[in-house]
């Protein structure tokens, strides 16, 4: 079991890193292609769409039945809609005037706020990975592919009222790091109590907060950066390479 954590809180680092990659591209590549920003987060979209419903909120039915399954499952979506709107924090898409004086305090506020997004999203790499490791990899790319854009929409603002490059990376960085603090967070609370039944629950309850994630960020962002085609055709291509995956972990 120490494996499994280990291997969790690893995935927790790589999807929460992609923040601070984020912040890189924005610098690096002077203009990044929104059309194909467009397509991963529909795929980022498909895969924990499909994951959650096919899989996760199927293993928790088999345990704790469709009954408890319903309540953690929407208890999950209420919880991230709640913070939501308790913190809310400056998407990819989020129109900030470089110009304004409260430019700087606009982008402080926004590291916070997706700093506490990121907490609930540590989380669900976590608990999947627990769950189920082979699982937990393509969610963990799946939030890493969300958290790339979100480190553009922490980092641009506080450089353009900075004009401190190296600093505006490290606070988006600092920001994707809340993630494995999520994880083990969540972890230290529910370990020692761990069981089958607790697990499907909080497996449950990850998968509305996944499914919510994918519904308030990833596929309107993506539709307003591209078109509903390209997302659409990124959610598909999600699904497919998640059936493909999955039929293939039940080959003996």
């Amino acid at each position: 079991m120490s494996g499994d954590l280990l291997a969790a809180l690893l995935l927790t680092l790589l999807a929460g890193g992609a923040t601070g990659i984020g912040s890189l591209i924005a610098y690096i590549v002077p203009r990044p292609s929104m059309r194909y920003l467009s397509l991963s987060l529909g795929f980022a979209s498909g895969v924990m769409i499909y994951v959650a419903f096919v899989d996760l909120f199927c293993v928790s039915r088999q345990t704790i039945g469709l009954a408890y399954s319903n309540i953690f499952f929407i208890s999950g979506v209420i919880l991230m809609y709640i913070l939501d709107h308790t913190v809310p924090h400056i998407h990819i898409n989020g129109q900030t005037d470089a110009h304004s004086r409260a430019l700087y305090r606009s982008s402080i506020m926004s590291a916070i706020g997706i700093a506490i997004h990121n907490l609930p999203e540590g989380m669900v790499v976590a608990l999947v990975s627990l769950s189920d490791l082979r699982l937990g990899l393509p969610i963990a790319l799946a939030i890493a592919i969300h958290n790339i854009p979100e480190g553009i929409a922490c980092s641009v603002p506080f450089y353009c009222a900075t004009n401190d490059r190296r600093r505006s990376c490290m606070i988006s960085f600092a920001a994707g790091m809340t993630e494995p603090l999520g994880a083990i967070l969540s972890l230290l609370l529910l370990y020692p109590f761990l069981n089958q039944w607790i697990l499907s629950a909080a497996i449950a309850l990850v998968s509305g907060i996944m499914v919510f994630i994918c519904i308030d960020e990833l596929i309107p962002i993506a539709n307003r950066y591209g078109s509903e085609h390209l997302t659409n055709l990124g959610i598909i291509a999600g699904f497919a390479v998640m059936m493909i995956s999955l039929v293939l972990m039940e080959i003996p």
